[in-house]
């Protein structure tokens, strides 16, 4: 058979002109043919009558003449025309073909009518917009604003809002007269979009076209401005429709209080809410979601279970989603028991748990320190058909990881492993912890070796393994991972600072500690208490206070105010039994004219006390020493902590 157009399923009226008497098998001659015709089919084909225009629907009122009034039936034309375009391919040789064969033209009312149907065509929006081009150039056909409207809102489902642009383009300057149904099509079209350029000519097309807006038009434009974050211009819709005719409903509060919470104005969403209530207008099931995910997501879990009372007392439908926020919440609250209450009333409402929230509760009775409770509800989960996820199996093995349970964490991740479970670099990480603080760090090494084979290592595993190797007294081995770090890409944290100077002056290493101290203030990175903490610890236990002071004051002009510095410095001095450098730090705080807190006092009697000098801890405790004064004559002097120390 000739490759292109299919075979004609039944006969059309130009091969019955065409047919010789007596020859029923003749066949119709093909438009691409160069054989030669008989006069006779000439002749026929000369009679032919023009091409009709086809409706979408029949219109058989007149053909009634009693009896109930028959509906429209679409055409059955409009079935034929969806299969070809059900070809995808050659769709324009495929229409151009059929309709010279039938004699018919597609009028602007079908086009419409088969471009808002075309849900069932697949690739529906490429095929749509060819369908409109090869419409468009029939011979006298011009596109009506139905086919314009038609295409957009097709084109908007597929996200294709170049084309949109364009296809606009051409309706503005064809100057329709927009009607009401067009106008809300549209206005849900681009708001769908966030195209606020379009929607806002929609809107002003109405008013000169004398449109009144309805309630639909009015939330189609909200949530269009929304979209986008055009909240105050979304406000002044509200209010023209709340001192208008056209009040708002619920779906209105809903987009508000959605663009509120997009904003990430939790207080005026709040505030939008409790207006539903002064206008009688009863919030729904989404009104409640929406403000439950947001203050999930501010970390507000106790209003999150606030509106899920109320959903409760209101006797609305609770979906699983609610669920999971309100015992999530509770969860990252540190209150796992009131999160298992609700999850077992979520049970006895015959809402299914799903995976996410038996893993916030295994998460939270871990972290409570109650992994046995924690086991039973994973055992659970996996008993009633929920298979969990690398989430769950990661939250498993961290837990059992910290617990020190090791050999069951790694029974564990083999059994991922074996199940094709997708395993991440929490799984490893964790690992490599447990087994660094355990001691065995060949292993550790082992799997860290391994990882890479598997997920990306990140700054937080490397951590782990220099942590664990420094505090293995292998320096060395941690300060090559250091520099593997930086080869690899990897993110050197202060925190991997702050391990490595303390292993270097454990090993009495202080210029090596100091020179590391230098070069990640050199890259930016900004110090933290616990990180000046273990140079000053280093510096003050090698008899260097001072330049632990003079480092210190270094970083008051870059903006860091570590408080707690010079307690903590005391501390150190007072716990290594050196009270006389304690006091001096002290007393050199007092004469730089800085006001001393009353927690350094605190401090050294703790420290005293823990050192075993109980006589020094009570003297302090009885004395004025860094908070009172002597006088002698009109000078006034601050009792000084070497007072401590005199016979």
């Amino acid at each position: 058979m000739r490759r292109g157009l299919p075979e004609p399923r039944y006969a059309t009226f130009a091969a019955a002109f065409c047919k010789p008497h007596g020859h029923a098998s003749t066949q119709i001659p093909s438009t691409n043919s160069h054989s030669a015709q008989s006069p006779k089919c000439i002749s026929s084909l000369a009679s032919v009558p023009p091409p009709e225009w086809v409706q979408p629907f029949n219109d058989l009122s007149d053909l009634v003449t009693a009896g109930p009034k028959i509906d429209l039936q679409p055409s059955p034309w409009v079935s034929r025309i969806f299969n070809i375009l059900q070809n995808g391919e050659f769709i324009e040789r495929y229409l151009t073909s059929f309709c010279k064969r039938y004699l018919i033209k597609l009028h602007p009312n079908f086009v419409a009518y088969v471009l808002k149907k075309s849900d069932q065509v697949p690739n529906r929006a490429e095929i749509a917009f060819r369908f409109y081009i090869w419409a468009g150039k029939q011979n006298g056909y011009a596109h009506n604003l139905d086919c314009y409207v038609s295409l957009i809102e097709v084109l908007s489902f597929g996200g294709d809002f170049e084309r949109i642009k364009l296809i606009f383009s051409e309706l503005k300057n064809k100057g329709f007269s927009i009607n009401s149904s067009a106008a809300n099509c549209l206005i849900k079209s681009f708001g769908n979009g966030g195209m606020v350029e379009e929607l806002l000519w929609v809107w002003r097309k109405m008013k000169d076209d004398g449109i009144e807006p309805s309630l639909y038009t009015y939330n189609s434009l909200l949530n269009g401005l929304v979209s986008v974050l055009f909240i105050e211009s979304a406000e002044k819709v509200f209010e023209l429709m709340a001192n208008g005719t056209v009040k708002p409903d619920v779906v209105t509060y809903n987009t508000m209080i959605k663009g509120y919470c997009k904003a990430g104005n939790v207080k005026k969403a709040t505030a939008k809410f409790q207006d539903m209530e002064a206008r009688n207008v009863e919030p729904d099931k989404i009104t409640y979601m929406t403000l439950m995910q947001a203050c999930y997501s501010e970390g507000e879990f106790d209003r999150c279970l606030r509106l899920y009372h109320e959903m409760l007392e209101k006797g609305l439908d609770i979906p699983p989603h609610a669920y999971s926020l309100v015992i999530g919440g509770l969860c990252k609250d540190g209150k796992s028991m009131e999160g298992y209450a609700i999850f077992e009333n979520m049970i006895k409402k015959q809402c299914e748990p799903n995976v996410v929230i038996y893993t916030a509760l295994i998460d939270a009775y871990a972290k409570d320190k109650n992994l046995e409770m924690a086991m039973h509800l994973f055992q659970r989960m996996r008993n009633e058909g929920f298979e969990p996820d690398h989430v769950t199996y990661g939250v498993i093995v961290n837990r059992l990881c910290k617990s020190g349970r090791l050999e069951e964490a790694l029974q564990w991740f083999e059994y991922c492993k074996n199940k094709g479970v997708v395993i991440n670099a929490l799984f490893y990480t964790s690992l490599i912890d447990g087994l660094g603080k355990a001691g065995r760090t060949d292993e550790a090494k082992k799997l860290f070796e391994e990882m890479v084979e598997v997920c990306p290592r990140d700054s937080y595993c490397y951590n782990v393994l220099i942590d664990a190797l420094a505090k293995a007294q292998k320096v060395d081995e941690a300060m090559k991972l250091f520099k593997r770090m930086e080869d690899e890409g990897c993110d050197q944290t202060v925190y991997t600072f702050t391990i490595l100077i303390t292993g270097l002056f454990k090993e009495h290493r202080n210029e090596e500690a100091i020179k590391l101290w230098d070069m990640m203030i050199d890259k930016g990175i900004t110090p933290t208490a616990a990180s000046f903490r273990a140079l000053s610890t280093g510096l003050c236990l090698s008899g260097k206070v001072a330049r632990a002071c003079k480092i210190l004051d270094e970083l008051a002009p870059m903006g860091i105010v570590l408080e707690t510095a010079f307690e903590d410095m005391i501390y150190v001095l007072c716990m290594a039994g050196r009270i006389e450098e304690a006091c001096k730090l002290a007393d050199g705080i007092i004469d730089r004219e800085r006001e001393i807190p009353g927690s350094v006092r605190t401090t050294m009697i703790n420290a005293l006390r823990k050192a075993g000098k109980a006589e020094l801890a009570m003297k302090l405790m009885h004395s004025k020493i860094g908070i009172g004064y002597d006088r002698k004559g009109s000078v006034k002097r601050r009792v000084k902590f070497r007072n401590l120390l005199e016979k």
